[in-house]
């Protein structure tokens, strides 16, 4: 039996969805609203080598066993309190979820209104518990005296995007493709206010999952890539054909192919 190392704890629960997950129907997924919807946000602050942001380690125990996540969690009834328009209502109830968790969570006040979104995850059908995620990003607030919650974080870390994806790279810790994205995405910024500008300027990006199992391995595959929607990657002609976005999670480091 191979070793397992905190590096591949994520390709073997994901491993169990491949080969499960169905093809999209007329392009969809899944409804977000059958889904439980969930937020997490990006804490970020200015490092002497570039922005730094805040991960935390889980328990080894319940949803994402043992992996580094950004602050967040499931939405609480008391987060849709005061709603009127349901134009905006989930985005506006994710807010105050992600506040509120990373406020449990780290102890860390943060502004709802300051906060960015940047992206919405599906995870792949075939998985035994699937949350719809609101992903946001936020300046770190000027006080950053973590007060972990022994239940939700046993350890925190500030460290650069990159610094985190070749630790992960090396299998050093545990990571999930939305983290391990999100932290590619938001790599190469000089200073908050650019990784902030980047953000709002990139817009909401929803992530609708499928996995797969290819030659060199399992992947994550999103709306994007040629191959998504089986019938039409058979009539894909050009660049459509070529267009791919999708992770490679059969070997580490992690390959994310984005071109379309």
């Amino acid at each position: 039996m191979p070793h397992e190392t905190p590096g591949s704890r994520a390709q073997q629960a994901l491993a169990r969805a491949i080969g499960t997950s169905p093809d999209p129907i007329e392009g969809v997924v899944d409804e977000p609203a059958e889904m439980p919807v969930a937020a997490t946000v990006v804490i970020a602050r200015d490092g002497a080598r570039g922005p730094e942001v805040l991960l935390i380690e889980r328990p080894d125990r319940g949803s994402f066993a043992g992996a580094w996540v950004f602050p967040g969690g499931k939405l609480d009834p008391i987060d849709r309190e005061g709603d009127g328009s349901p134009d905006d209502a989930d985005e506006r109830a994710a807010r105050r979820a992600a506040v509120r968790e990373a406020r449990e969570e780290t102890g860390l006040v943060l502004d709802p209104e300051a906060l960015v979104p940047i992206s919405r995850w599906s995870p792949p059908p075939g998985l035994p518990l699937r949350i719809l995620t609101w992903f946001f990003v936020t300046r770190a607030p000027d006080d950053v005296s973590l007060e972990l919650a022994a239940d939700e974080a046993v350890s925190a870390t500030w460290a650069r995007p990159a610094e985190v994806l070749e630790r992960h790279g090396r299998g050093e810790l545990t990571l999930y493709p939305p983290t391990w994205v999100t932290l590619h995405e938001l790599a190469g910024q000089s200073d908050v206010d650019d990784l902030l500008a980047t953000a709002r300027l990139g817009g909401v990006h929803s992530y609708e999952t499928l996995a797969r199992r290819g030659p060199e391995g399992p992947f994550m595959l999103w709306q994007e890539d040629a191959e998504y929607d089986a019938d039409a990657a058979a009539e894909a002609s050009g660049s459509r054909a070529r267009a791919r976005h999708r992770l490679s999670i059969g070997d580490l480091p992690w390959i994310y192919e984005r071109s379309f």
